[in-house]
């Protein structure tokens, strides 16, 4: 196998009660009005198109009138205790346009739409399943990344907050293939440093359709940012390509950028300046980031078929042994944020020419 390959659909695994330990200590968990299994009481649901009439894959759920009342102002009190700690003066002036549920995802997510009357504007927050996956994935981005997300929990129940940005494919459609007014070095560049971060942080399956690209003007060029969306393949694959964003082929527009404008010695600059930050985000939140480390390394998070190939192929990549005495997918992760320490950069990360 060259590209990334994800055969099997990843099982959902229960939050574990240490796991619920932290989220309580962090004050992710708190009591909420409404679950995930309530709003699946649905009367019937349309099919949601987008503006170019194109299904999305999305469908709206239809809600008996006497249930609908009471489900949007639990939504609304959910959407203020995500927003602002609970303050229901908040919610007076907003109101639940659309409740949709994906058909596609692993987990079927819900995303509810919140309208502001006062102006029209929208936003969007997310309930989903509890996936122990899914939490320290998501835990680990807010503390490692440059991205600070905020979540909930409660029981089953996981709410996330809408993460904005250019979706990954739509952004290789306009401004890779139909704009040139960018600097193809800075997106080659994000890249590099995107596809070290999942890696680092063992966060798989991070193809076009499970990142966002945000876009920053700044004197006379774009910046780019390349972020996660989706947290449900943290630690579970056995193959590192999959923590690797340059082995999936839905990614190669971009990684065609970095073989055309970037150097191998760019590239291990790039990737040495990251695996620095990194470094340097784990001392700054030490004392969290170990509770949480400790908590996932006790966690059942994959099969022993996939521990033991995912470590073994971390010691050859990293040529270190340390990786083998790996016992869980959260040792794994442990020990691939000890190397950012002992190796502050690992040899040239672009494979051969993507295969299309």
């Amino acid at each position: 196998m060259i590209m990334g390959d994800i055969r099997f659909k990843k099982p959902i695994f229960p939050v574990s009660d240490q796991l619920r330990n932290y989220l309580i200590a962090t004050n992710r968990e708190i009591e909420v009005p409404i679950g995930y299994q309530d709003l699946l009481r649905f009367n019937s649901s349309l099919t949601l198109f987008d503006k170019k009439g194109h299904d999305t894959l999305w469908e709206t759920l239809i809600y008996s009138e006497s249930d609908r009342q009471y489900i949007h102002v639990d939504l609304l009190k959910i959407y203020s205790q995500l927003k602002v700690g609970g303050d229901l003066s908040v919610i007076h002036h907003l109101y639940v346009d659309r409740v949709d549920y994906c058909l596609y995802a692993n987990t079927h997510p819900i995303r509810v739409r919140i309208v502001n009357k006062l102006n029209d504007l929208f936003d969007y927050f997310y309930i989903k399943q509890a996936d122990a996956s899914r939490v320290y994935g998501i835990e680990l981005e807010h503390l490692l990344s440059p991205n600070k997300i905020n979540y909930l929990t409660k029981g089953d129940t996981f709410i996330e907050e809408h993460i904005q940005g250019i979706p990954g494919d739509t952004f290789i459609h306009h401004y890779l293939v139909q704009n040139s007014e960018y600097n193809p070095l800075r997106v080659a560049k994000e890249f590099v440093k995107f596809n070290e971060r999942s890696l680092v942080q063992i966060l798989g399956d991070m193809r076009r359709d499970n990142f966002v690209v945000e876009i920053i003007p700044d004197f006379d060029e774009l910046h780019f940012r390349l972020r996660a969306i989706d947290f449900d393949q943290e630690a579970y694959e056995g193959s590192c390509r999959i923590y690797m964003p340059q082995y999936f082929k839905e990614n190669n527009p971009i990684i065609n950028l970095g073989f055309k404008s970037m150097s191998p010695v760019l590239e291990l600059q790039y990737q040495r300046e990251e695996r620095m930050r990194l470094r340097n985000r784990v001392l700054t939140s030490y004392g969290q980031l170990t509770s949480l480390t400790t908590t996932m390394a006790a966690d059942n998070l994959s099969t022993p078929e996939n521990i033991l190939q995912l470590k073994t192929e971390l010691a050859e990549l990293y040529q270190d042994d340390t990786f083998l005495n790996c016992k869980s997918m959260g040792q794994i992760l442990r020990t691939s944020l000890h190397m950012l320490e002992k190796y502050p950069v690992r040899k040239r990360s672009t494979p051969k020419p993507p295969i299309e």
